[in-house]
């Protein structure tokens, strides 16, 4: 299915494009409350809207050290870096975890987010996401409602792994930024699988080893079977901060989905939005800061 682009835009076809702003969002808001059901689908692009930046000056005030010492460039390849030791390893992704799991604030976003599609009454609603910081959860959103597909930092897993489940590594991870010294944490804190004594690793999708716990697989059948249940229904796949590192989750089945069902309908949230020319029709494309975008629906809501 191919799909439009708009990149290189010139000044006056992004002033065009802020201009339009208010219709477009007129038309999704139009769409939501016309739906019998709304698929969220959020990406990256969501949380770094919302203030979880993972590069910039958010970095650099929470890493100043591993950037002097590692000349790392931003969270998300810090994850891939070849420390030295698995004692520097660790403190890097304690301190990774709790910015991005335990020390979240409560994000405005998230909350307007929320509060647009708890506003829609009697539509029901689903979550899907890409992204590993529990922020829906922490900002109310009915976590039976929601599918965190790509794993949780909240979580840790065998690294083997000897066995399909997870656990929690808030204490340690803690303790871990708690006790930490040039930049490495003790030995003695090293986290290992409490079955096999392997060594630990995140629970976050990045090879064959990802472990699908039960949690997983029941947040799966919940959400397969909410859109079996309205396969043919109006439903609004709604997409936020999606990009192109694993468009198979989300974007490339909204496309698909909404092709088959002709009573349904794509919309799209972000920088530059992507819509397949085969459902163009039924789409709604809302460019540029998505933050704003998501104001400016909430502030229609309320006008």
């Amino acid at each position: 299915m191919s799909s439009t682009r708009s990149t290189n835009r010139s000044t006056a076809a992004s002033s065009a494009l802020t201009a339009e702003r208010p219709a477009t969002i007129r038309r999704l808001a139009d769409a939501a409350s016309q739906a019998d059901a709304v698929v969220l689908g959020a990406g990256s692009g969501l949380s770094a809207a919302a203030g979880l930046s993972y590069s910039g000056p958010r970095f650099a005030r929470l890493f100043p050290d591993f950037i002097e010492e590692f000349g790392l460039t931003d969270m998300y390849s810090s994850g891939f870096y070849p420390f030295p030791t698995p004692e520097h390893r660790w403190a890097y992704w304690s301190r990774h975890i709790m910015a991005n799991r335990y020390d979240n604030p409560i994000l405005p976003l998230y909350q307007d987010l929320r509060g647009i599609l708890e506003g829609l009454g009697d539509t029901d609603h689903f979550v899907i996401t890409t992204n590993v910081d529990h922020a829906f959860a922490h900002n109310g959103f009915d976590e039976s409602l929601l599918f965190a597909t790509q794993g949780d930092y909240g979580l840790w897993q065998c690294s083997v792994p000897c066995h399909a489940g997870t656990w929690s590594n808030e204490s340690a991870v803690r303790e871990m930024v708690e006790r930490q010294r040039d930049l490495r944490i003790p030995s003695s804190l090293l986290p290992v699988c409490p079955r096999c004594g392997e060594p630990a690793a995140m629970n976050l999708r990045a090879d064959g080893t990802f472990v699908e716990d039960e949690h997983w697989h029941d947040a799966a059948e919940r959400y397969h079977r909410f859109l079996s249940e309205h396969e043919s229904d109006r439903v609004l796949f709604l997409e936020i901060g999606v990009g192109w590192n694993t468009p198979s989750l989300i974007k490339f089945p909204f496309w698909q989905w909404t092709y088959a069902n002709t009573s349904a309908v794509f919309a799209t949230l972000n920088q530059e939005p992507e819509v397949p020319r085969q459902i163009a029709q039924r789409s709604i494309a809302v460019p540029g800061d998505i933050a704003a975008s998501i104001e400016a629906w909430k502030a229609l809501l309320q006008s």
